[in-house]
Parts: structure tokens; sequence; C-alpha cells
């Protein structure tokens, strides 16, 4: 019998037969599928490193030069897009026009399915024009099937921007891998219930995201060791954290951090800067930028011995040696 069905051969479409029976399971054995299904997308993931590595560098040598970093998706993937779009300002402090999103369906679409957009090839299209892509920036193309007209519309028109383009997806088969710079494809598996790929092709979707967006931010300077020293600081909670960041940085305490966060505007690098140099604040941004806003090139410092120190102190205060 022909197949009549272009998506019925999709790994992403197949039915798992560790779930035939789930609908007579109980709640505990669900659990227990789904924790073992789960465990096997680490290993896909994992399978995939290389080329994740590799999207690292094509997407931070794109910001060092003045490019973009645009996702592209419909349903769970393009959520997922618009996730990293929306935490990369507050974590990294980056100008919300850095890292972007596109979406079939719109911002109504986030909170509420709106079934049929993703199949418009043209809209995908028009979405990523109005962004007015370049050939500085990065696109990722995300879609679990590899499959999706709306994510196929944005990269077409990506690639007539010569943006380069990124695809990941959960089906290592699609032919988009001879029409994109990049394919990072996470073979997860048949989902635990048919086609969910909300499941683990959403997860191993985020993570590869995850990993994408935050191991780009650390190459171009947003962190010092793995302090978020680029934070943007709009509420208290963030506040505080800078104020720690500060105190671990320099060693002052959290008051006098305070004082001087505010001296500095609240950015926490050019405050470190300050504290380390004796530099004005003028005199640490003109010095981080000579330095490519590296804070470690600016003071000529190492965070590593410092942070070694604070976690074998808390160590030996959780732990504390019995006296005899």
């Amino acid at each position: 019998m022909p197949v009549q069905s272009k998506w019925q051969q999709l790994p992403t479409e197949a039915i798992n037969p560790a779930s035939l029976a789930i609908d007579k399971l109980s709640p505990a054995a669900i659990v227990d599928l789904m924790v073992d299904e789960d465990r096997k997308i680490i290993a896909a993931v994992s399978k995939e490193k290389k080329r994740i590595a590799l999207g690292v560098e094509i997407i931070s040598q794109a910001l060092r030069k003045g490019g973009r970093l645009v996702f592209v998706g419909a349903g769970t993937s393009g959520r997922l897009g618009v996730l990293e779009a929306a935490e990369i300002p507050p974590t990294f402090g980056t100008d919300p026009s850095l890292v972007r999103a596109v979406m079939a369906g719109g911002n109504r679409a986030l909170i509420r399915a709106r079934e049929g957009v993703e199949d418009d090839y043209e809209e995908g299209s028009r979405s990523l024009a109005r962004l007015r892509p370049t050939s500085k920036d990065v696109v990722v193309g995300v879609s679990a099937s590899g499959m999706t007209p709306f994510v196929r519309g944005g990269l077409n028109r990506a690639r007539q921007a010569r943006a380069k383009i990124i695809f990941v997806t959960c089906f290592p088969g699609t032919e988009l891998q001879t029409f994109v710079d990049l394919m990072i494809a996470p073979a997860v598996g048949p989902e635990v219930i048919a086609g969910s790929t909300r499941l683990k092709a959403g997860t191993a979707t985020k993570m590869v995201l995850n990993m994408l967006t935050t191991a780009s931010m650390v190459r171009v300077g947003k962190t010092y060791g793995n302090l978020m020293v680029d934070v943007q600081t709009g509420s208290e909670k963030l506040k505080d954290r800078a104020r720690r960041i500060l105190s671990i940085v320099s060693g002052i305490d959290y008051d006098a951090a305070d004082k001087l966060l505010k001296r500095a505007h609240w950015n926490v690098k050019a405050a470190i800067v300050m504290q380390k140099t004796g530099r004005d604040y003028r005199q640490a941004l003109s010095k981080l930028r000579r330095a490519d806003d590296l804070v470690r090139e600016a003071i000529g410092e190492d965070i590593e011995p410092r942070l070694h120190e604070l976690l074998e102190s808390a160590e030996k205060q959780k732990h504390p040696t019995p006296h005899p």
C-alpha cells in the first residue's frame, strides 16, 4: 500500500513501542516511563556536540562583527526561540535588538496555539524580511520535524540576504541539510505520545538553544569566569545579584559594593574595573572598550583562585573539622 502522508515516515511522528499501553498505566508508572525516555535526550544531544560547538563559533563571530542572532520557528519550536530571545537581555545585558525571534502566528500564538499558521511559507519569508536580515546575521531555523513551511520560508529569505543559517531539528534525514550552513539534529526517537514534539524533541531543542546562546555570550565576554557580570539590574533580585558578584570579585562588603555600583551606574563590569584599578567610571568604560569588553583582560586578573577559595570556605562551614 503506497504511503499517502509525507509526515508518516518522520521519526517525530513514529509510534513508540515503550508506551503502547500508556493509558493503562498508573501515574507513577507513566512518570517512570517518561523518565526512562528522557534519558535518551542526553545521549542524542551529546552526539551533536561538535556541531553545536561549530554553531557557537558561527554565532560568536557574527556578534563580534555587529551581526544579530535570529530564531525562526512555529509551535513549540517557535516558543523556545522566543524564550531564548527574551531571556538573553536580562541575563547578559544585551540590547533587545541583538537576539530576535520570529514565530508563526506572532505574539498571539505564544499563549494560545494557532493551528495552520505554520503551513504559510510566504508568511515565514515576510516575517523574517521585516527584520531586514543582512549578511552579518545568523538565522537559526527551529523545526522538530524538519518540514515546517513557515520556517523554510524564513530560511529562504535568510539565504537571499546571505545570512549564515543554522538549522535545529530532530529529523537528521531532512533534505534541508543541503540548504543550510550547519544542521544540528539530536535524534531523540519517537515520543511517548506519538507526534507530541513538546516532549523529548522540545527538551532536546531547548538544550541545544541554551548551549548555542550561553556559549556564544561567554565567548563575546558576557561573563567573568562563570559570573554574570553583564547582568541587567532592573529588579531588586538582580541588584542583589550585582552586589554579590562585585563582593565576590573584589572582596569588598555588601554595603560597599552597593555604593560602588551606584557610582558605576549599576554597570557591574565598570564597577569591577573601578575597584581593581582605581579608575573613575568613564576611565573604566574606556579600559573595557580597549579590552574588547573582557573583564579578565581589562584588569589582568583571573577569577578562578578567588572562586575556589570561596567554595572551599563554604564547604568547610558546612562540614567543620571536629575538635579532638
